[in-house]
């Protein structure tokens, strides 16, 4: 490349040298009769104004189609003249003399049919195989849990045979919560590059209440309703379930959700999504309907109630959480929790005592205690809200949700089996609103925009079918040679 002289010596601004070459088998016509308005086509100049004025005409937009800008151009007229020897992913000049930041001729000539179906590069494999491995963790993540609540919701149920005492059950699972910032120092020390030692990860983690850190008053003002509410929330679910069985509890404490986003609206004045509306509409009659279905009896109503509250709570604690702290980091979250284990030891073991000698929630004897179901059931309980929390770092939050959906099926399935449950139509009916209504709630904000582009090119496609079908079979024969040229470059 470089700027070329005409005969008469003088140089003729810039120009672009594009190489034509003839195919060896192909004897070409001669171009004596439009040679000289090639030459001038060599050295076309072409002003930006008038690509912005015709940039919808054909002919202007391959002006930037192709290699150096002009290719496209000579392209058609030697087609219209007749030179079919003519190459234009075969340049002349050396691979050492383009730009770097040019593309190739085989990539800039490559029609839109090459472009749509060949894109087989490396980056994008490994972009495919990198979602492929977040697919496959979210499967995990799903498994884990769908298993984690419904097996911690059925021990619970199967503890209260031997163990009637819901709260002095919340207290011991809660006391597990401290657990939270250790285990993920390990994971912190296994995983990080920069390893840190427990007391700098902790001031780092602290940084999250304040600049202060952790002070008295931040414990109690930040910390402490957090581990009211989260006590409520867990004692409401796990009273619930002497009440009525675990098919009924699971599923209406998918309402959190709905009430998640009600509160978000109202008080956080998140964006109005009319799909989140008829979600919320959708859990309210699912929770009339599963009320009607055992007859509005007071026992089925007052449990109906427990899990309404339980999940009126965990809403309550996910808006003020996000109000009050924002969002919090994987460290912080875990420092978090664990600090809200502090406080349920310090002070709420206090109410379990009193439960126990005021024989509200009484037991003859420690040895009675099935430690071992308290035991299984705080470790379940401990191992869905870590999935729950961390399982972000590894797959799309909209997967662990699906999870708690699962575990629906998981309980009615158990309690068919194991209790003289009754899925009656109004029963069934009351399920599949409730969940329809949490799946929709998991739709992103941006959905209607997604489904109208879809909709967009399902309609496109169409068009092009019919277009592509009734073609000349001449123009297609030759649009299939031009589009199988550039796979022979090198």
């Amino acid at each position: 490349m470089g700027i070329r002289e005409f005969p008469g010596g003088a140089p003729r601004g810039k120009s672009i040298a594009v190489g034509m070459r003839r195919s060896p088998d192909v004897s070409p016509r001669r171009l004596s009769d439009i040679s000289p308005q090639l030459r001038q086509l060599k050295y076309l100049v072409v002003d930006e104004a008038i690509k912005e004025d015709l940039k919808w005409s054909r002919s202007v937009e391959d002006l930037s189609s192709g290699p150096l800008g002009l290719t496209s151009i000579e392209e058609r007229i030697l087609r219209i003249t007749g030179y079919y020897g003519y190459q234009p992913w075969a340049a002349s000049y050396k691979r050492e003399e383009r730009p770097r930041d040019s593309p190739g001729p085989a990539e800039a000539q490559a029609p839109a049919g090459a472009e749509a179906g060949g894109r087989t590069s490396h980056p994008c494999w490994r972009c495919s195989r990198a979602q492929l491995k977040k697919m496959f963790w979210g499967v995990a993540v799903v498994l884990c849990v769908c298993s984690s609540w419904a097996g911690s919701t059925q021990l619970a149920k199967l503890t209260f045979r031997k163990f009637d005492a819901p709260f002095t059950l919340t207290w011991f699972a809660t006391n597990w919560n401290v657990l939270f910032f250790p285990l993920y120092y390990v994971g912190h020390i296994c995983k990080s590059t920069e390893k840190q030692s427990v007391k700098q990860r902790y001031r780092e983690c602290c940084r999250f209440f304040g600049d202060n850190g952790l002070t008295l008053k931040v414990f109690f003002t930040k910390a402490a309703p957090f581990g009211v509410l989260w006590t409520l929330t867990n004692y409401l679910y796990l009273h619930a379930i002497k009440k009525v069985n675990t098919t009924d509890v699971s599923v209406l404490f998918c309402c959190n959700k709905a009430f998640v986003f009600l509160l978000s609206w109202i008080v956080l004045r998140d964006r109005f999504m009319g799909v989140r509306i008829v979600a919320a509409i959708l859990a309210i009659a699912g929770i009339v309907m599963m009320t009607y279905a055992d007859g509005f009896h007071s026992h089925s109503v007052i449990g109906i109630a427990l899990v309404v509250g339980s999940a009126s709570m965990s809403a309550l604690y996910k808006v003020l959480f996000k109000l009050l702290l924002g969002s919090a980091k994987f460290g912080e979250a875990a420092l978090f929790l664990s600090i809200l284990g502090v406080f349920n030891i310090l002070f709420i073991t206090c109410i379990p005592v009193i439960l126990y000698f005021t024989k509200v929630e009484y037991w003859s004897s420690f040895d009675d205690i099935p430690w071992g179901n308290l035991c299984g059931f705080s470790v379940l309980l401990l191992t869905f809200n870590i999935v729950l929390n961390f399982g972000i770092a590894v797959t799309y939050p909209t997967l662990m949700s699906v999870g708690i959906v699962f575990s629906v099926p998981v309980n009615a399935v158990v309690d068919h089996y194991t209790s003289k449950i009754v899925f009656n139509g109004v029963r069934v009916i009351a399920i599949i609103i409730i969940g329809l209504g949490f799946l929709l709630l998991l739709l992103p904000e941006e959905w209607d925009v997604w489904l109208v582009k879809l909709l967009t090119r399902l309609k496109v496609r169409k068009k092009e079918e019919p277009a592509e079908g009734g073609a000349d079979p001449g123009s297609g024969a030759q649009s299939k040679a031009r589009r199988a040229r550039p796979s022979f470059a090198r």
